[in-house]
């Protein structure tokens, strides 16, 4: 069965302060010479999904710069290939929403012009490596229109997005906006009969204004909807701290090894040329990921470098991620800061007073 992909970017969130005030959540930049992006295209890509639609916010200029036509994921393609698709203004800010209606409404040609069978869609700020084709063949047997992805998390852990009831037989028997103990949590990723998608819009299209399963969770009645677990990693970023830790846990073997070393699953992304990471004599780096092109003559703890930082002799930089181009000064000390492209901190400046609950964000190209 033909099944055509579908990522919902025009979503932003308010707790990522200057970060996100002129780019979208789904091109931040991650894991030393990633865009969070690049998992939702990838895993797409090594699913044999070559027909693939974006659904991209007003401020989308980094997106489609980092994106292009889809090469790096094989998607610059005569038949099918990447699609570039409006969202609606300012896409929806409230917490936990991914799939607003009214952005599926406006893009529903993407559907109708298509002879595939089911959509997988997914949210685009989301890491973790999926194979997708289980998914499918999951779905097909199943004989339900909607399925959707959810793996197990422990009370507490995730705190943003919809959790999910189950029975013994598979079947989603309520969505609500918390959970108790070990829950199932919906991973923002599912799919759908394209027969049902286009009808639901029909359906449902007076309440455009809501996300697709507010709308299911208030409908569960009329509807089977069947679950597909995923037991791998996933690394979910609703908020600052997210990010921070979701970047730290790149620094763990372990979570590593799955997420970028599967040779049939790989991460692509839009191909940088540097040269290898530079580091002076004393300098010392600690469980941290150091990216092409840097100079180290200072100090790196539990850190994550993008391409081509410079951080200056006697320089401390402990659990922070700092984005490319960064110029960290001689003597200087951060401390559970995320810095944003382009930052200079002066010689001797000294920035701690954040923690791993609420680190402190420097926006692109400030001076310090």
């Amino acid at each position: 069965m033909k099944t055509i992909g579908l990522i919902s970017a025009n979503y932003q969130g308010n707790r990522f302060g200057e970060l996100t005030e002129n780019r979208t959540l789904a091109s931040l930049p991650y894991g030393g010479r990633y865009r969070l992006i690049d998992f939702a295209l990838s895993n797409m890509s090594n699913s044999g999904i070559t027909t693939v639609g974006i659904i991209a916010p007003y401020n989308s200029g980094s997106l489609i710069d980092h994106i292009g036509i889809g090469t790096p994921w094989s998607l610059g393609r005569k038949n099918g290939g990447l699609f570039l698709m409006p969202g609606t203004v300012y896409g929806v800010q409230a917490e936990g929403t991914r799939f607003l209606l009214r952005d599926l409404l406006v893009n529903q040609d993407f559907f109708m012009r298509d002879n595939a069978d089911y959509v997988i869609v997914t949210a685009s700020s989301d890491v973790y490596n999926m194979d997708f084709r289980p998914l499918i063949k999951y779905h097909e047997a199943g004989g339900k229109p909607l399925t959707m992805v959810y793996t197990k998390v422990p009370k507490g852990e995730k705190n943003i997005g919809f959790f999910m009831d189950i029975d013994e037989d598979g079947k989603v028997t309520s969505i609500k906006k918390e959970g108790k103990g070990w829950s199932n949590y919906f991973m923002d990723c599912f799919i759908i009969d394209k027969k049902f998608m286009i009808d639901f819009l029909q359906w449902f299209k007076a309440l455009e204004h809501m996300d697709m399963f507010e709308i299911i969770m208030s409908n569960m009645d009329f509807m089977e909807i069947g679950a597909f677990e995923f037991r791998g990693y996933l690394g979910k970023i609703n908020t600052a701290k997210d990010l921070l830790k979701v970047n730290q846990d790149m620094c763990d073997y372990g979570v590593r090894n799955e997420v970028f070393c599967n040779p049939e699953r790989t991460i692509y992304t839009k191909t940088q040329d540097e040269a290898p990471a530079f580091f002076m004599p004393g300098s010392d780096v600690r469980n941290s990921i150091i990216s092409a092109g840097c100079r180290i003559e200072g100090t790196v703890e539990n850190s994550i470098i993008f391409r081509s930082v410079n951080v200056g002799k006697g320089a401390v930089i402990r659990n922070s991620v700092i984005m490319m181009h960064g110029d960290i000064g001689d003597n200087a000390v951060l401390e559970n800061v995320i810095a944003d492209k382009y930052v200079k901190i002066n010689d001797g400046v000294k920035i701690y007073g954040g923690d791993e609950d609420t680190p402190i964000i420097i926006g692109k190209n400030q001076t310090i």
